[in-house]
């Protein structure tokens, strides 16, 4: 059974690794063809055509799965146009700098004809009139403007179109200004009652520590009710580098102690009953209040894979129980892997699916390892000592594939943060969601205040950083790790770690000698551009500020730059001061250190870039063409300062031109004469009407023409007649909203361009 699961979930993982959706008939007939000798012949001869039919099993129910979901689409014609619906809000709002942020159910499409999705996630944005509260259960009456699912598609990014996707969301937009109308005050559903408690908990905990006194409230509401949002965003950077991240969301061991302390209260107060334990055994009766405590736990805490595999883990074992047989917990991981694959088949995408199971099948795996005639505290330091070392070795490949890192502090830190959170804070800020007492509250805030001090220090340690491994080493890697955690005594255990080196060693990309990679990355309506050459990186513009806590720097440049396995950055060029091209310099020079910085800011510390700079890379050449040292001492627009700057490689020329306007461009034509001819070209301002004359087109002649831009920008960049001009000059149009990070190869050979979502494409892009 265990391996037909593994095939089973092995043809989910195929299918969403697919570009397209295929026909799945023949993949569904094929898998019961192969799979039925199974079911009454279980002959070694039979048992591998048997393991090929589960795993096609899997491929056709992920495959019908998606195309369920994504017939739920809307319709292309209606995007970007005013459609009017009646739904209910679910899901918890969210509240961001400018507005609120939530799920809408819809219910009645008023507009004619409209296609819309029956999922929508809706930003209403502050007009400057108070914009009224929005909670769950709420009916209302609602004029939207929506498009297609859509997220940033770069190397080493996330996957945001996976994550709609897999939530059931079919469309994002905004509420339009004017009338909005609250139809109902609340919409009684299982949904909604669950939602509305836990906006309870929330508001509970905010009004009784105001955020501003106390800072870590926002972890307190996450550890009960899973609202991650609450979170600081800079906290996760002290918990990606301490390794305690799973810790600050609902996590199984959450879960499983809220099971058992239900369980044990139950079976304590019944043994005490004899009318009640000569109906059902005690043990039976805690058994099910565990397994009930759990369920409602998981929904209160937003139904997440941790929870989910803890919740059917325990439903599994208590219906072993019940029916007085007894089931190997590999068996009972096993069919809760099935059955969270059989309820969410886009659960293999999640980071933390493979961290939750992998964690515990690593525990099952050195059981035989913790059992023996020893007692005592020796003993329980031992075996809590093998459990940290399983857990934390079990989680190294993935955490070097995803995210390119492993905190060597990881051990100490969870060490002390396990037993801490688990069994003192988080079931303090649980009885506080239950019975919202102040004192209560109080408590658990100072406990975790004293754990925050001690993982701020952990997060201070280094990082174990590695360049992203490809899938196979991940593999090999995870193999190692099962080989190291044999029991002791087994020969062979230092070959495990000789399967750990591919991973931990990878090398970065070797740059012949002359030759540059130059990367516009997908930050959406803004800019943010990588240049590599054999032994130096250079940034040119670190991408846009979204809102008061994200921005294009932690969100893409630094996971890419963390991808390439970049320690730090040579140079550092901000062509203007734009917020959609400098918002994230802060953040990009706080996570990475900067040899020197170019820009036109005199407010910035580094040097003020001019026309006539030059410096040469590993025989890559770049020069500064624009502006001109004298147009600081003018009082001008940033546009017009923008630095525009030129990389040359092997002969081939790349032109990148920040925002600069007619009149600028006019100037360079002027002043550049022919060292303005380019072959790839970044459009200046986005493909905005006030740029790209038909004189600078002709100039630079580029016959690659770059444009990075958001999908469906509220400006229409790039302008249409702007694409025009370049394509009537013989140029070849990439754009960032369509195809995902562009990525050139620069030299002797000529220029190489590709796209992101052409080259890593997923049949749910653009769907």
């Amino acid at each position: 059974m265990r391996s037909a699961i593994l095939a089973f979930a092995a043809g989910v993982l195929l299918l969403q690794t697919r570009a397209e959706l295929p026909t799945l008939w023949p993949w569904l007939a094929g898998g019961l063809l192969a799979a039925l000798p199974y079911c009454w012949r279980a002959r070694p001869a039979t048992r591998a055509l048997a393991l090929l039919g589960c795993l096609l099993l899997g491929f056709a129910w992920a495959g019908w799965r998606a195309q369920w979901r994504l017939a739920d689409e809307l319709g292309s014609d209606w995007e970007g146009r005013d459609v009017e619906v009646i739904g209910v809000v679910t899901g918890l709002p969210q509240d961001f700098a400018r507005g609120t942020r939530f799920v809408f159910a819809v219910e009645q499409r008023l507009t004619p004809d409209a296609i819309v999705p029956e999922n929508l996630q809706l930003a209403w944005y502050r007009d400057g009139a108070a914009t009224p509260a929005v909670n769950p259960g709420e009916r209302w009456r609602f004029t939207v403007r929506l498009k297609r699912p859509h997220g940033g598609a770069n190397p080493g990014g996330f996957d945001y179109e996976a994550l709609l996707l897999e939530r059931g969301i079919r469309a994002t937009g905004s509420v339009r200004p004017g009338p909005a109308t609250r139809l109902d005050a609340f919409v009684w559903r299982p949904g909604t009652v669950i939602e509305s408690l836990r906006a309870a908990v929330r508001a509970n905990f905010l009004a009784l520590l105001p955020e501003a006194e106390w800072p870590w409230v926002g972890i307190l509401t996450a550890l009960a009710v899973g609202d991650q949002q609450a979170v600081q965003s800079e906290l996760w950077t002290v918990f990606n580098r301490s390794g305690t991240t799973h810790l600050m969301s609902i996590s199984g061991l959450h879960v499983t102690m809220v099971a058992g302390l239900a369980g044990w209260l139950i079976g304590f107060g019944w043994r005490r009953a004899p009318a009640l334990t000569l109906r059902l055994p005690a043990q039976q009766a805690g058994l099910l209040a565990a397994a009930l405590a759990a369920f409602f736990y998981s929904l209160l805490a937003g139904f997440a894979v941790p929870a989910q595999r803890t919740l059917y883990m325990l439903l599994v074992a208590a219906a072993a129980m019940l029916s007085g047989r007894r089931v190997a917990p590999s068996r009972v991981l096993a069919l809760a892997l099935l059955v969270v694959l059989l309820v969410d088949p886009w659960a293999v995408l999640a980071v933390g699916f493979w961290l939750s199971f992998g964690a515990v099948g690593a525990l099952l795996y050195i059981t035989s390892a913790l059992t023996g005639d020893e007692r005592g505290w020796r003993a329980r330091v031992h075996e809590w000592g093998v459990t940290q070392w399983a857990a934390t070795l079990a989680s190294l490949p993935m955490l070097l594939l995803v995210f390119q890192q492993f905190p060597l502090v990881s051990p100490l830190a969870n060490a002390v943060a396990i037993p801490t959170i688990s069994f003192v804070i988080a079931p303090l800020a649980l009885f506080a969601a239950l019975l919202p007492w102040q004192p209560l509250l109080m408590l658990a805030h100072v406990l975790l205040d004293a754990l925050m001090r001690f993982l701020i220090w952990c997060a201070a340690w280094p990082v174990w950083q590695a360049t992203a491994p490809p899938p196979w080493a991940a593999v090999v890697a995870a193999i190692g790790v099962a080989v190291c955690l044999l029991p002791r005594g087994v020969p062979g255990r230092l070959l495990g770690a000789g399967l750990l080196l591919p991973a931990l060693f990878w090398p970065a990309e070797l740059i012949p000698e002359g030759e540059a990679r130059i990367d516009a990355l997908d930050v959406g309506q803004g800019q943010a551009v990588v240049v590599r050459t054999r032994g130096h990186l250079l940034v040119y513009d670190p991408g846009p500020q979204y809102g008061p806590d994200a921005d294009a720097g932690q969100r893409v440049v630094v996971p890419y730059l963390r991808w390439l396995g970049a320690g730090r950055i040579d140079r550092l060029v901000v062509s203007h001061a734009d917020s959609d091209h400098a918002g994230a310099l802060a953040s990009l020079r706080a996570a990475l250190p900067v040899d020197s910085l170019l820009s036109s800011m005199p407010e910035q510390d580094g040097e003020l870039c001019a026309a006539g700079q030059a410096w040469s890379w590993d025989g890559v050449d770049f020069a500064v063409l624009h502006p001109p040292a004298s147009a600081y001492a003018k009082k001008t627009a940033t546009n017009h300062l923008s630095c525009v700057l030129t990389v040359t490689a092997g002969g081939r020329r790349v032109l990148l031109t920040g925002d600069i306007e007619a009149v600028d461009e006019n100037a360079l034509i002027a002043n550049a004469g022919a060292d303005l001819a380019a072959d790839a070209i970044l459009v200046p301002h986005h493909g905005a009407k006030t740029s790209s004359t038909a004189a600078f087109i002709a100039a630079v002649g580029a016959r690659h023409v770059l444009i990075s831009a958001g999908y469906r920008n509220r400006f229409g960049h790039p302008r249409g007649e702007v694409v025009a001009r370049y394509v009537e000059n013989g140029g070849q149009i990439w754009r960032t909203d369509r195809d995902g990070a562009l990525r050139l190869a620069l030299g002797p050979d000529g220029v190489a361009v590709a796209g992101w979502r052409q080259e890593e494409r997923r049949y749910w892009h653009g769907r």
